[in-house]
């Protein structure tokens, strides 16, 4: 089954570049990337801190049953234009892939649906290939699909 989840890498270049079109309003697409409550249903993780504007920063964290804590996210909001663009950087704790830079483009296709273009780069061609090698691609199209599903209620 095809992943309505795009990813696009140059052989040569340390960036990628995810792009995904939504059945939902550019409004709530870009709300669905900056309120806490709606970020940790889609993502599937807790949101420590997320302070949507320019000079923010967020935090995200992911515990097993146990509560031992397997994974945790953070960043530096550096540019937020609502409803256009949003450049931060991501970071995994503990984790080999070091702080990425990531710009999120939020566009609007017709009044009922709108797009998502996200350009990361990483400090190394390298460390780009080793995220790939990851189930990367399908991780982020299921986060892409319950946030259409969850924001499809919010209409």
């Amino acid at each position: 089954m095809e992943l309505k989840t795009k990813i696009s890498a140059n052989d040569d270049e340390q960036g990628l570049t995810i792009t995904r079109e939504f059945d939902l309003p550019l409004a709530l697409l870009f709300t669905a990337h900056i309120e806490p409550e709606i970020v940790e249903q889609w993502m599937g993780t807790k949101v420590l801190k997320l302070e949507a504007k320019k000079n923010g920063s967020y935090q995200f964290e992911t515990s097993d049953a146990k509560g031992n804590v397997v994974f945790r996210a953070n960043g530096v909001i550096h540019e937020f234009i609502p409803n256009q663009k949003i450049t931060r950087t991501f970071e995994m704790e503990n984790a080999p892939f070091g702080v990425q830079l990531e710009f999120l483009e939020f566009e609007q296709l017709t009044d009922d649906t709108s797009k998502l273009t996200i350009h990361s780069i990483y400090k190394s061609v390298a460390l780009r290939d080793q995220m790939l090698k990851l189930p990367f691609a399908q991780g982020i199209n299921m986060a892409h699909n319950r946030l259409q599903d969850i924001v499809n209620k919010l209409k």
